[in-house]
């Protein structure tokens, strides 16, 4: 049994971290998709420390738009071409920055599946992420770089085209998975960082479930019935994932996190938080997981901070949610998906 497989039983057993049924104390939250710009943005939760305590939030991945520079973020549409060299540059540019800031603030960052226990216990840590791994451009071994640099949760695709496969809402060009995404996918498995989904049209999608040797995430969105929208479509209708291949996703251990966009889920606490469990009757409770959004939406954000946040878990407490399903919801999801995908694959 090699080391990837141990830590999955450890996990499923209950023996690396007490289980719901046994969980006691504060009910921690998890995010798996964050955003806090530089530069002249208003998009931002700056201090970011005290952003997560006035919620809770002790395991969150604040991810850098790897393709940001080439976006029009007005229409989320490719604006110009990038050149080479431009996106690995700006990568390791806005991750500095993140750990400086995360450094001033006494924020740790999650590097190992022993750190994202002890966010678990209540101490928040930072999972560094890349949404676009657009720095690849045709080299795999950049995904060793950006290791290197404290990467720990890799976006294949985003909103503007690159060498690792096709994307929701641009015209498909390559397949699905390139030969490119197969051999990122594998150092990603090799190395220890969990490889998202998030943006990938279908056959991208399967693809990669196909070739994954760890649980794979799609870190926001929503799910719909029934067939993808077009990529054409609404930006937003085109963003849903469709409930087989969410399924399928769960199949494989992984998970998926709904965003707070209020066209897609409505535009109270509430309507978010009802979102949510809707999506774990769909899925089951292992397989959900808060994945906000937060600055990423403008304007469009049900859930405006991680005092919102906290707010849908008081909600379901009140309800009278089961305590073990609020918190695989809250945190336990994200947890448990993130340290399986750290421990690098041995064969």
């Amino acid at each position: 049994m090699n080391r990837r497989r141990l830590l999955q039983t450890a996990i499923a057993a209950g023996t690396l971290a007490p289980s719901s049924t046994r969980a006691t104390g504060p009910i921690h939250i998890s995010d798996m998709h964050f955003h806090s710009f530089f530069g002249a943005s208003i998009n931002h939760s700056r201090p970011v420390a005290k952003s997560l305590a006035d919620g809770g939030a002790t395991l969150v991945s604040w991810s850098v738009a790897g393709d940001a520079l080439w976006m029009d973020p007005k229409t989320y549409r490719q604006s110009k071409e990038q050149r080479p060299g431009e996106a690995l540059g700006w990568v390791e540019r806005e991750i500095g920055r993140i750990k400086a800031h995360s450094a001033e603030q006494g924020l740790k960052l999650a590097l190992t599946a022993a750190d994202v226990e002890r966010a678990e216990k209540g101490e928040p840590h930072i999972v560094l992420s890349i949404e676009g791994a657009n720095f690849i451009e045709g080299d795999a071994s950049r995904v060793k770089r950006a290791y290197d640099l404290g990467v720990r949760h890799l976006q294949l695709v985003h909103f503007t085209a690159n060498t690792l496969g096709d994307f929701q809402t641009e015209a498909p060009v390559h397949g699905g998975l390139t030969e490119t995404g197969r051999q990122v996918v594998a150092e990603c498995n090799r190395l220890g960082i969990l490889v998202d989904l998030a943006h990938a049209a279908g056959p991208t999608v399967t693809q990669t479930l196909a070739v994954a040797k760890a649980p794979l995430v799609w870190s926001h969105g929503s799910v719909k019935m029934g067939a993808a929208a077009p990529w054409n479509a609404v930006i937003w209708r085109a963003r849903q994932l469709p409930l087989d291949l969410a399924k399928a996703i769960a199949a494989k251990g992984g998970v998926v996190g709904l965003w707070a966009l209020s066209f897609d889920v409505g535009k109270t606490i509430d309507g978010y938080g009802n979102r949510m469990l809707e999506l774990a009757d769909w899925l089951g409770d292992r397989h959900v997981a808060f994945g906000t959004d937060i600055n990423g939406l403008s304007g469009n954000a049900a859930i405006r901070s991680y005092v919102d946040l906290r707010a849908v878990v008081s909600g379901w407490q009140t309800r009278k949610v089961p305590e073990a399903r609020i918190r695989r919801l809250a945190s336990e999801n994200y947890a448990r998906v993130l340290k399986e995908a750290l421990v690098p694959a041995r064969g």
